[in-house]
């Protein structure tokens, strides 16, 4: 019979008080570890530049977690003197279109694809691998997990599998070279050589590869033969405070509304909504909670939506999920290329126990289509199917008149944290 491992290790850049999707997954993770008989060891940089900070965080941290740090070189630090707040969006991966860059944002861009590959924490990769190897040996550690991105850590786990005997997971929570932003940084040929040869290096000497989606299991399957497991992100147990459902007809976005990420249906459909139906007009209201760019808000009002728009701009996650709860539509939107057909975002989980409707768009064949349909949570539309979206959004404005506007969920328990957690175990034994 396999034995568990009772140690693992895993580096992580991402970790409270950091803010955002990017600390969720490992964040949970270790919480349920324990119940699992597994110590949790977190490698996490001393002093990181996070570009959202949730203090609140840190109360979730599991008691038995042992943290491990080391300082690390942030280039963005350095950046940010020139400019803080450009630099703060690309380092949260805020990047917009070419037209709309200035030139200092191309500046920028055009370093940190070619420079700092594969990101700007590449410089924590050295001292990380002469701290950790000495730290693996003395604590007999075999189960080593980097995730990424950042994916200049999977380098780290790719130079202490080198130099010891280890168990090495590498765990990708959004794929390295085909995810969108990459063709944005402006790399040269040599520099795409380099990043795609890391990739390759990564997913071929790993022990088990981890990916978040179907699609990007698919994509990697063509560069390794590698085992690799899909592992969602999911949902926990969250205590909040019950609160009545919004009296007006909110739909609401939360999370980083990226200016690619600017649905021209269905701020149109809105526009038609509130000039044809004066009840519609009187009780819509438009929620965006978090990082919104520039260009969504501008094509908000082009369509003349401001007066209906209510921007809270970033709260904590506790807040976000108080929203999810309470919000009578949840809007969930996902770039229309081909590129982001493998991502499903993470809060997709929170909004799909949130007892409330999804409306979402993004491109056919969507990995989160499918999971949106399977589970009954919402319905999902492509970027050209303006009028089903806009009969879907009066539907639900009638249901709403009617106090009648639910959401009947099923098969949710497979993306509870715990359940995921149960999957990533089976992967800690030989």
């Amino acid at each position: 019979m396999e034995k568990p491992i009772n140690k693992v290790l895993i580096i992580s850049y991402y970790w409270p008080p950091a803010g955002g999707p990017g600390v969720q997954r490992w964040l949970k993770f270790v919480k349920y570890l324990p119940e699992f008989g597994v110590q949790p060891i977190v490698y996490i940089p001393e002093n990181p530049n996070y570009p959202l900070i949730d203090e609140k965080l840190v109360q979730d941290v599991h008691p038995q977690a042992i943290i491990l740090k080391h300082k690390i070189f942030e280039p963005y630090a350095f950046a940010s003197v020139f400019s803080k707040n450009k630099t703060k969006k690309i380092s949260a991966g805020i990047i917009t279109k070419n037209k709309k860059q200035s030139v200092v944002e191309k500046l920028m861009l055009w370093v940190r694809g070619n420079l700092f590959i594969p990101d700007a924490r590449v410089f924590w990769v050295k001292p990380s691998v002469n701290y950790l190897k000495e730290y693996i040996q003395e604590n007999n550690i075999e189960t080593v997990i980097t995730t990424g991105p950042p994916h200049s850590l999977h380098l780290i786990g790719l130079r202490l599998k080198k130099q010891l005997t280890i168990n090495w997971i590498a765990d990708f929570r959004d794929p390295w070279t085909t995810i969108g932003y990459h063709k944005e940084l402006k790399l040269s040929n040599w520099a795409a050589k380099k990043h795609k040869q890391y990739e390759f290096d990564v997913l071929n000497s790993c022990d088990t590869v981890i990916v978040t989606s179907p699609t990007t299991k698919k994509e990697f399957q063509a560069l390794t033969s590698k085992p690799i497991e899909v592992i969602t992100n999911g949902y926990d147990v969250e205590k909040i405070e019950k609160k009545p459902l919004d009296i007006d007809f909110t739909l609401a976005h939360i999370g980083s509304f990226l200016s690619q990420r600017n649905p021209q249906i269905l701020w149109e459909s809105l526009a038609e909504l509130t000039e044809e139906n004066k009840l519609f007009a009187q009780y819509f209201k438009l929620k965006v909670i978090g990082a919104v760019s520039k260009e969504v808000l501008q094509s908000i009002e082009n369509f003349g939506l401001q007066a209906f728009v209510q921007n809270l701009g970033y709260v904590s996650h506790e807040e976000a999920l108080t929203h999810q709860r309470t919000s009578q539509v949840l809007l969930l939107i996902e770039i229309d290329s081909e590129e982001t057909k493998c991502i499903i975002p993470g809060k997709l989980f929170e909004y799909m126990v949130s007892e409330r409707p999804i409306l979402a768009i993004g491109p056919a064949d969507s990995d989160f289509e499918s999971i949106i349909k399977t589970t009954n949570t919402g319905v999902f539309f492509q970027y050209h199917e303006k009028e089903a979206l806009k009969s879907t959004i009066l539907a639900q404005f009638e249901q709403y008149l009617q106090n009648n506007l639910s959401v009947h969920a099923v098969g949710l328990q497979q993306y509870s944290r715990k359940n995921l957690t149960a999957q990533l175990v089976k992967l800690l034994t030989f």
